[in-house]
């Protein structure tokens, strides 16, 4: 039996396939051209060019074949076997079907190679990760967005390079996007796995290079009616190591490679570390244990300690109280202290609980302009309520269960354990020495 193609691609099903094919590819070939010339600039734009245009242009493609098929069993019901088709290259109108096909393929073969190598590189770009899944990630995106890493792509330090890496991100990736549709995210989300720092800090920052002593200035703001000023001015002894200086001194002593310093953490985030093993240059080691720890406790998995356990929050940094945010905000020049109690004011407004980040803008809006109602004209107060709903803004996240303080930043001691996690004068070695809390040994008051 010979079969006529033309009138076997003339089914509804075919042209059905065949219409959505064209539309797809036109619409493809238009938003492209837009995206590439500026015109588009919306973050998830990208995501319906290269994931969902030619997803439906494959879906197209793939019901000709079905509608084909589905004619020729019925055009050969009950007639026994079918024969294949019969091409006759002699006659014109077959060759001429025969190239519009082989081109119109090649078209579509371009368009999905195309569309594939855009997925990609959309899928790693920063709006990808942070404005996508935007209710989720909103808080890790402002931070970063905000932060000294804001030019660093999110994968240089979340995926790294080779297929590897890119097979065990889409596959986490996988997982996460099944949370967000079974409504199964954590809240807050969990911090995430790092990889080690030689493969992300130190593409960039050299651990070896000695810094020093340098001079650190914290500002703090009173709460009387004028918001006096206290300025602590620290010298850290940031310091560093390099073979040729033996053991490294100050606080990246820790990262001098003469020096191995490995220890055990019984939770997640690494807050608490029971126990810590020092190795020498001359290979010299020293074990401490805080008293009372128990076996199972010292059991767990040991880690060689890297930047990530200090500078755990580079990319994605929060303030850990209302009061230091205000007093950075006032630092910065971002929120003027003219007004009378302008410190004290703010504190209060984002100290405030709010059902929602639009609430939050709301009320603090509405408690400002009441506290200072005898300066509704001045043009501090609307620098003042500005700078108070950023503050919210990149801080505090009610759908995320985000707040002061849920990231707990190692860098120092003042608000979370930090240095102090192992510099407690808690953990003790068998011959009685200690892991010193001494101020000194990181910093002075010059």
């Amino acid at each position: 039996m010979r079969i006529d193609l033309q009138s076997a691609v003339r089914n509804p099903i075919s042209l059905i396939g065949a219409a959505i094919t064209t539309a797809m590819a036109i619409v493809f070939v238009v938003l492209l051209a837009l995206e590439l010339s500026g015109q588009l600039t919306n973050p998830y734009i990208g995501l319906l060019i290269f994931v969902v245009v030619p997803a439906v242009l494959v879906f197209g493609l793939a019901l000709i074949p079905i509608g084909v098929w589905r004619q020729h069993r019925r055009t050969a019901a009950g007639l026994g076997d079918a024969d294949w088709p019969v091409i006759d290259l002699r006659k014109q109108h077959t060759r001429s079907v025969i190239f519009g096909v082989a081109m119109l393929t090649i078209v579509n073969v371009l368009i999905v190679s195309l569309a594939a190598l855009g997925t990609v590189h959309h899928m790693e770009s920063a709006e990808f990760c942070g404005a996508t899944c935007h209710t989720t990630m909103e808080p890790e995106w402002k931070s970063y967005a905000v932060s000294p890493h804001a030019e660093v792509a999110c994968v240089a330090c979340h995926v790294g390079s080779g297929a590897r890496a890119l097979v065990r991100s889409k596959v986490a990736g996988t997982r996460q996007l099944w949370h967000v549709i079974t409504n199964n995210i954590p809240k807050p989300v969990d911090a995430h796995e790092m990889r080690p720092a030689r493969e992300t800090c130190q593409t960039c920052h050299w651990s070896e290079k000695t810094h020093g002593d340098k001079l650190k200035s914290i500002k703090e703001y009173a709460d009387d009616a004028s918001g006096t000023e206290t300025i602590t001015t620290l010298q850290v002894h940031v310091g560093g190591g390099r073979n040729e200086f033996g053991a490294g001194s100050g606080i990246h002593w820790h990262m001098n490679i003469e020096n191995k310093v490995e220890f055990i953490a019984t939770d997640d985030s690494r807050e608490t570390i029971p126990w810590v093993k020092f190795t020498d240059r001359d290979g010299k080691v020293k074990e401490y244990a805080v008293d009372g720890a128990k076996p199972e406790q010292l059991q767990g998995e040991r880690r060689s300690m890297d930047c990530m356990d200090c500078h755990n929050r580079p990319a994605h940094t929060f303030e850990p109280s209302p009061e230091r945010a205000v007093d950075v905000a006032i630092a910065n020049g971002h929120l003027p202290r003219t007004l009378p109690f302008a410190r004290k004011e703010a504190v209060a407004a984002l100290k405030d609980e709010y059902p929602s980040g639009e609430a939050a803008q709301n009320g603090i809006d509405a408690r400002l302009r009441k506290a200072f109602a005898s300066h509704a004209n001045d043009a501090a107060l609307a620098r003042t309520i500005t700078a108070v709903q950023d503050i919210y803004a990149t801080n505090i996240f009610p759908a995320m269960k985000v707040k002061w303080g849920t990231y707990p930043n190692n860098i120092g001691h003042t608000f979370s354990n930090g240095c102090f996690r192992c510099h407690d004068d808690n953990h003790k070695a068998s011959d009685g020495s200690v892991i010193k809390q001494d101020c000194e040994t990181c910093h002075a008051m010059p």
